[in-house]
Protein backbone atom coordinates (compact mmCIF):
# COMPACT_ATOMS: atom_id res chain seq x y z
CA UNK A 1 0.00 0.00 0.00
CA UNK A 2 2.07 2.93 -1.39
CA UNK A 3 -0.30 5.53 -0.19
CA UNK A 4 -2.46 5.08 2.82
CA UNK A 5 -5.88 6.08 3.17
CA UNK A 6 -6.40 8.76 5.52
CA UNK A 7 -7.16 7.29 9.01
CA UNK A 8 -8.55 9.53 12.19
CA UNK A 9 -5.66 10.02 14.70
CA UNK A 10 -8.28 8.83 17.34
CA UNK A 11 -8.60 5.70 15.43
CA UNK A 12 -4.89 5.49 15.78
CA UNK A 13 -4.62 3.28 19.02
CA UNK A 14 -7.14 0.71 18.07
CA UNK A 15 -5.56 0.34 14.70
CA UNK A 16 -1.96 -0.55 16.41
CA UNK A 17 -4.01 -2.84 18.14
CA UNK A 18 -5.74 -4.80 15.07
CA UNK A 19 -2.89 -4.42 12.71
CA UNK A 20 -1.73 -7.73 11.65
CA UNK A 21 2.06 -7.86 12.75
CA UNK A 22 5.12 -10.14 13.24
CA UNK A 23 6.95 -10.43 16.41
CA UNK A 24 11.27 -10.85 15.99
CA UNK A 25 12.41 -10.27 18.81
CA UNK A 26 11.01 -12.51 21.94
CA UNK A 27 12.73 -14.34 24.22
CA UNK A 28 10.53 -17.19 25.56
CA UNK A 29 12.34 -17.06 28.99
CA UNK A 30 11.49 -13.24 29.32
CA UNK A 31 7.06 -14.25 29.04
CA UNK A 32 7.47 -16.30 32.39
CA UNK A 33 5.26 -14.08 34.23
CA UNK A 34 5.71 -14.11 38.06
CA UNK A 35 2.08 -15.91 38.67
CA UNK A 36 3.46 -18.63 36.05
CA UNK A 37 6.67 -18.63 37.64
CA UNK A 38 5.02 -19.36 41.44
CA UNK A 39 3.10 -22.18 40.13
CA UNK A 40 6.16 -23.88 38.30
CA UNK A 41 7.88 -23.26 41.10
CA UNK A 42 4.82 -24.94 43.32
CA UNK A 43 4.80 -27.90 40.92
CA UNK A 44 8.21 -28.69 40.79
CA UNK A 45 9.07 -28.07 43.89
CA UNK A 46 11.56 -25.39 43.59
CA UNK A 47 12.70 -22.48 46.21
CA UNK A 48 12.58 -19.05 44.71
CA UNK A 49 13.91 -16.26 46.81
CA UNK A 50 10.67 -13.83 47.05
CA UNK A 51 7.68 -14.60 49.18
CA UNK A 52 4.65 -13.32 46.65
CA UNK A 53 4.13 -12.49 43.16
CA UNK A 54 4.01 -8.91 44.34
CA UNK A 55 7.57 -8.94 46.00
CA UNK A 56 8.81 -10.48 42.45
CA UNK A 57 6.96 -7.46 40.46
CA UNK A 58 8.78 -4.92 42.64
CA UNK A 59 12.29 -6.55 41.53
CA UNK A 60 11.72 -5.86 38.24
CA UNK A 61 13.70 -2.59 38.86
CA UNK A 62 16.62 -2.69 36.67
CA UNK A 63 19.75 -0.28 36.18
CA UNK A 64 21.05 -1.78 32.96
CA UNK A 65 20.67 -5.11 31.09
CA UNK A 66 22.80 -7.15 33.81
CA UNK A 67 20.57 -6.45 36.79
CA UNK A 68 17.86 -7.42 34.71
CA UNK A 69 19.90 -10.77 34.05
CA UNK A 70 20.50 -11.55 37.23
CA UNK A 71 16.45 -11.99 37.98
CA UNK A 72 15.95 -13.38 34.27
CA UNK A 73 18.27 -16.27 35.07
CA UNK A 74 16.51 -16.66 38.64
CA UNK A 75 13.06 -17.20 37.01
CA UNK A 76 14.62 -19.91 34.53
CA UNK A 77 15.36 -22.03 37.45
CA UNK A 78 12.03 -23.07 37.59
CA UNK A 79 11.65 -24.41 33.97
CA UNK A 80 12.60 -28.61 34.29
CA UNK A 81 10.06 -30.64 32.32
CA UNK A 82 9.31 -30.73 28.59
CA UNK A 83 5.50 -29.75 30.15
CA UNK A 84 7.26 -26.33 32.00
CA UNK A 85 8.35 -25.67 28.14
CA UNK A 86 5.14 -25.83 26.81
CA UNK A 87 3.55 -24.04 29.29
CA UNK A 88 5.36 -21.33 29.07
CA UNK A 89 5.15 -20.85 25.10
CA UNK A 90 1.85 -21.44 24.85
CA UNK A 91 1.26 -18.43 27.52
CA UNK A 92 3.09 -16.46 25.09
CA UNK A 93 1.31 -17.18 22.18
CA UNK A 94 -2.18 -16.75 23.33
CA UNK A 95 -0.96 -13.16 24.28
CA UNK A 96 0.42 -13.23 20.94
CA UNK A 97 -2.57 -14.03 19.19
CA UNK A 98 -4.22 -11.46 20.64
CA UNK A 99 -2.25 -8.66 19.79
CA UNK A 100 -2.68 -10.25 16.18
CA UNK A 101 0.85 -11.35 15.81
CA UNK A 102 0.23 -13.78 12.93
CA UNK A 103 4.31 -14.46 12.91
CA UNK A 104 6.23 -15.14 15.94
CA UNK A 105 10.47 -16.08 15.43
CA UNK A 106 10.85 -16.85 19.35
CA UNK A 107 14.37 -17.02 21.14
CA UNK A 108 15.28 -19.49 23.29
CA UNK A 109 18.19 -20.44 25.45
CA UNK A 110 19.06 -23.75 25.89
CA UNK A 111 22.26 -22.62 28.03
CA UNK A 112 20.09 -21.64 30.95
CA UNK A 113 18.75 -24.91 31.29
CA UNK A 114 21.41 -27.31 30.37
CA UNK A 115 23.39 -25.89 32.57
CA UNK A 116 21.14 -27.15 35.51
CA UNK A 117 20.51 -30.47 34.22
CA UNK A 118 17.70 -29.68 32.23
CA UNK A 119 17.80 -32.20 28.41
CA UNK A 120 18.54 -30.34 25.82
CA UNK A 121 15.43 -32.56 23.96
CA UNK A 122 13.34 -31.13 26.95
CA UNK A 123 13.61 -27.64 25.82
CA UNK A 124 13.33 -27.97 22.53
CA UNK A 125 10.00 -30.66 22.37
CA UNK A 126 7.92 -28.24 24.70
CA UNK A 127 8.46 -25.62 23.27
CA UNK A 128 8.04 -26.45 19.53
CA UNK A 129 4.77 -28.93 20.81
CA UNK A 130 3.61 -24.98 22.07
CA UNK A 131 4.52 -24.20 18.69
CA UNK A 132 2.78 -26.79 16.29
CA UNK A 133 -0.56 -26.21 18.65
CA UNK A 134 -0.50 -22.52 17.70
CA UNK A 135 -0.42 -23.24 14.35
CA UNK A 136 -3.59 -25.39 14.36
CA UNK A 137 -5.77 -23.74 17.34
CA UNK A 138 -4.55 -20.16 17.27
CA UNK A 139 -3.89 -19.62 13.72
CA UNK A 140 -0.53 -18.16 14.72
CA UNK A 141 2.85 -19.44 12.83
CA UNK A 142 5.74 -19.44 15.00
CA UNK A 143 9.33 -20.99 15.00
CA UNK A 144 12.26 -21.21 16.93
CA UNK A 145 15.74 -19.41 16.84
CA UNK A 146 18.26 -21.68 19.48
CA UNK A 147 20.39 -18.40 20.95
CA UNK A 148 23.92 -18.77 22.57
CA UNK A 149 24.70 -16.97 25.60
CA UNK A 150 28.02 -14.75 24.47
CA UNK A 151 29.53 -14.40 27.87
CA UNK A 152 30.21 -18.06 27.94
CA UNK A 153 32.58 -19.19 25.69
CA UNK A 154 32.36 -20.00 21.64
CA UNK A 155 33.60 -23.55 22.73
CA UNK A 156 30.42 -23.79 24.75
CA UNK A 157 28.48 -22.21 22.45
CA UNK A 158 29.45 -25.49 19.94
CA UNK A 159 28.95 -27.90 22.31
CA UNK A 160 25.64 -26.49 22.37
CA UNK A 161 24.65 -26.74 18.51
CA UNK A 162 26.44 -30.64 18.85
CA UNK A 163 23.76 -31.21 21.33
CA UNK A 164 20.91 -28.96 19.33
CA UNK A 165 21.40 -31.02 15.84
CA UNK A 166 19.81 -34.03 16.76
CA UNK A 167 16.79 -32.00 16.58
CA UNK A 168 18.29 -29.11 13.64
CA UNK A 169 14.12 -29.44 11.96
CA UNK A 170 12.81 -28.04 15.09
CA UNK A 171 14.71 -25.01 15.10
CA UNK A 172 15.16 -21.99 12.12
CA UNK A 173 18.04 -20.46 12.83
CA UNK A 174 20.87 -19.41 15.92
CA UNK A 175 20.90 -15.88 17.37
CA UNK A 176 22.94 -14.28 20.18
CA UNK A 177 22.04 -12.91 23.77
CA UNK A 178 22.92 -12.09 27.10
CA UNK A 179 25.85 -9.68 28.40
CA UNK A 180 26.53 -7.27 25.33
CA UNK A 181 29.25 -5.41 26.79
CA UNK A 182 32.88 -6.87 26.92
CA UNK A 183 31.43 -10.01 24.52
CA UNK A 184 31.74 -8.34 21.17
CA UNK A 185 30.33 -10.43 18.31
CA UNK A 186 33.51 -12.00 16.71
CA UNK A 187 33.85 -13.86 20.02
CA UNK A 188 31.70 -16.41 17.95
CA UNK A 189 32.72 -16.08 14.79
CA UNK A 190 33.62 -19.72 14.16
CA UNK A 191 30.57 -20.98 15.99
CA UNK A 192 28.02 -18.90 13.23
CA UNK A 193 30.35 -19.92 10.31
CA UNK A 194 29.01 -23.79 11.38
CA UNK A 195 25.62 -22.71 11.40
CA UNK A 196 26.03 -20.77 8.17
CA UNK A 197 27.26 -23.99 6.14
CA UNK A 198 24.71 -25.73 8.04
CA UNK A 199 22.07 -23.30 6.56
CA UNK A 200 20.82 -21.69 10.08
CA UNK A 201 19.34 -18.37 9.69
CA UNK A 202 21.91 -15.81 11.41
CA UNK A 203 20.68 -13.02 14.13
CA UNK A 204 22.65 -11.48 17.18
CA UNK A 205 22.04 -8.65 19.41
CA UNK A 206 24.05 -6.14 18.56
CA UNK A 207 24.58 -1.90 19.45
CA UNK A 208 21.77 -2.21 22.35
CA UNK A 209 24.13 -1.43 25.07
CA UNK A 210 27.39 -2.30 23.18
CA UNK A 211 28.64 0.60 20.56
CA UNK A 212 28.12 0.99 16.43
CA UNK A 213 31.21 -1.43 16.10
CA UNK A 214 29.56 -4.60 17.41
CA UNK A 215 26.87 -3.63 14.74
CA UNK A 216 29.49 -3.77 12.47
CA UNK A 217 31.57 -7.33 13.09
CA UNK A 218 28.22 -8.49 13.56
CA UNK A 219 27.04 -8.04 9.84
CA UNK A 220 30.83 -8.62 8.07
CA UNK A 221 32.22 -11.53 10.66
CA UNK A 222 29.28 -13.13 11.56
CA UNK A 223 27.02 -12.30 8.66
CA UNK A 224 23.65 -11.97 10.35
CA UNK A 225 20.67 -11.54 8.61
CA UNK A 226 18.84 -9.38 11.35
CA UNK A 227 20.22 -7.37 14.09
CA UNK A 228 18.60 -7.23 17.29
CA UNK A 229 18.20 -4.04 18.73
CA UNK A 230 20.76 -2.39 16.69
CA UNK A 231 19.92 1.11 18.47
CA UNK A 232 23.11 2.65 19.00
CA UNK A 233 23.57 2.69 15.09
CA UNK A 234 22.33 6.24 14.94
CA UNK A 235 25.66 7.19 16.07
CA UNK A 236 27.55 6.24 13.26
CA UNK A 237 25.99 7.91 10.03
CA UNK A 238 28.59 5.46 7.58
CA UNK A 239 27.03 2.72 9.22
CA UNK A 240 22.98 3.87 9.55
CA UNK A 241 23.95 4.32 5.20
CA UNK A 242 24.89 1.03 5.18
CA UNK A 243 22.00 -0.54 7.18
CA UNK A 244 19.71 1.36 4.37
CA UNK A 245 20.91 0.34 1.66
CA UNK A 246 21.20 -3.24 2.40
CA UNK A 247 18.44 -3.67 3.91
CA UNK A 248 19.18 -5.09 6.88
CA UNK A 249 16.63 -5.45 10.00
CA UNK A 250 16.61 -3.91 12.96
CA UNK A 251 13.90 -5.80 16.16
CA UNK A 252 13.96 -2.64 18.22
CA UNK A 253 12.46 -3.15 21.46
CA UNK A 254 11.15 0.38 22.56
CA UNK A 255 9.85 -0.39 26.02
CA UNK A 256 13.10 -2.77 26.88
CA UNK A 257 15.24 0.15 25.83
CA UNK A 258 13.56 2.36 28.42
CA UNK A 259 13.51 -0.38 31.51
CA UNK A 260 16.95 -1.00 30.64
CA UNK A 261 17.84 3.00 30.82
CA UNK A 262 19.11 2.68 27.37
CA UNK A 263 17.01 6.02 26.64
CA UNK A 264 15.88 7.96 29.61
CA UNK A 265 12.37 8.80 28.23
CA UNK A 266 10.33 7.06 25.68
CA UNK A 267 10.15 10.25 24.46
CA UNK A 268 13.64 10.03 23.52
CA UNK A 269 13.41 7.07 21.63
CA UNK A 270 15.12 7.50 18.02
CA UNK A 271 12.70 4.63 16.24
CA UNK A 272 11.35 7.93 14.46
CA UNK A 273 14.98 8.62 13.12
CA UNK A 274 15.81 5.23 12.22
CA UNK A 275 12.59 4.62 10.27
CA UNK A 276 13.36 8.79 8.63
CA UNK A 277 16.81 7.29 7.21
CA UNK A 278 15.29 4.41 5.52
CA UNK A 279 16.31 1.58 7.82
CA UNK A 280 13.85 -2.09 8.29
CA UNK A 281 13.28 -1.20 11.82
CA UNK A 282 10.53 -3.79 13.50
CA UNK A 283 8.57 -3.07 17.48
CA UNK A 284 9.12 -6.11 19.39
CA UNK A 285 8.50 -6.83 23.30
CA UNK A 286 12.20 -8.62 24.27
CA UNK A 287 11.41 -9.93 27.50
CA UNK A 288 7.96 -8.48 28.18
CA UNK A 289 7.13 -10.20 31.37
CA UNK A 290 10.14 -7.99 32.73
CA UNK A 291 9.86 -5.20 30.82
CA UNK A 292 6.25 -3.72 30.85
CA UNK A 293 4.51 -4.85 28.01
CA UNK A 294 3.86 -7.53 24.74
CA UNK A 295 3.76 -6.11 21.50
CA UNK A 296 0.66 -4.21 21.70
CA UNK A 297 1.94 -2.14 24.28
CA UNK A 298 5.43 -1.47 22.62
CA UNK A 299 3.40 0.09 19.76
CA UNK A 300 0.51 1.72 21.92
CA UNK A 301 3.50 3.60 24.56
CA UNK A 302 5.66 4.35 21.70
CA UNK A 303 3.11 5.76 19.60
CA UNK A 304 2.19 8.22 22.04
CA UNK A 305 5.46 9.16 23.04
CA UNK A 306 6.87 9.70 19.77
CA UNK A 307 4.09 11.02 17.72
CA UNK A 308 4.46 8.44 15.19
CA UNK A 309 1.88 7.99 12.85
CA UNK A 310 -0.38 5.84 10.90
CA UNK A 311 2.08 5.87 7.90
CA UNK A 312 4.64 4.41 10.07
CA UNK A 313 2.45 2.16 12.10
CA UNK A 314 1.94 0.75 8.36
CA UNK A 315 5.72 0.82 7.49
CA UNK A 316 6.57 -0.78 10.57
CA UNK A 317 3.90 -4.17 10.48
CA UNK A 318 5.23 -4.29 6.86
CA UNK A 319 8.87 -4.60 7.77
CA UNK A 320 8.04 -7.19 10.51
CA UNK A 321 6.58 -9.41 7.55
CA UNK A 322 9.73 -8.33 5.11
CA UNK A 323 12.25 -8.86 7.68
CA UNK A 324 10.87 -12.40 8.72
CA UNK A 325 11.81 -16.14 7.82
CA UNK A 326 9.12 -16.88 5.91
CA UNK A 327 8.31 -17.83 2.35
CA UNK A 328 7.46 -14.93 -0.33
CA UNK A 329 3.67 -16.20 -0.85
CA UNK A 330 2.95 -16.05 3.06
CA UNK A 331 4.61 -12.23 3.10
CA UNK A 332 2.27 -10.95 0.55
CA UNK A 333 -0.95 -12.82 2.65
CA UNK A 334 0.18 -11.55 5.62
CA UNK A 335 0.77 -8.07 3.87
CA UNK A 336 -2.59 -7.95 2.15
CA UNK A 337 -4.33 -8.58 5.19
CA UNK A 338 -2.31 -5.55 6.72
CA UNK A 339 -3.85 -3.31 3.77
CA UNK A 340 -7.25 -4.47 4.44
CA UNK A 341 -7.10 -3.84 8.14
CA UNK A 342 -5.96 -0.65 7.08
CA UNK A 343 -8.68 0.05 4.63
CA UNK A 344 -11.17 -0.74 7.17
CA UNK A 345 -10.34 2.66 9.31
CA UNK A 346 -9.91 5.13 6.32
CA UNK A 347 -12.16 7.70 6.76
Amino acid sequence: MNKLPAIPAQRLPELLRRMPKAELHIHIEGSLEPELIFALAKRNGVAIPYASVEELRRAYAFTNLQSFLDIYYAGASVLITEQDFFDMAWAYLEKARADNVVRAEIFFDPQTHTARGVAMETVIAGLHRACVKAATDLGVSASLILCFLRHLSEEEAFETLEQALPWRDRFIGVGLDSSEVGHPPEKFARVFARCRELGLHLVAHAGEEGPPAYVWTALDLLKVERVDHGVQSSKDPQLMRRLAQDRIPLTVCPLSNLKLCVFPRLQDHNLRELLDAGLMATVNSDDPAYFGGYVNDNFLQTFEATGLSAQQAWTLANNSFEASFIGAGEKRKYRDRLDEVFAEFAE
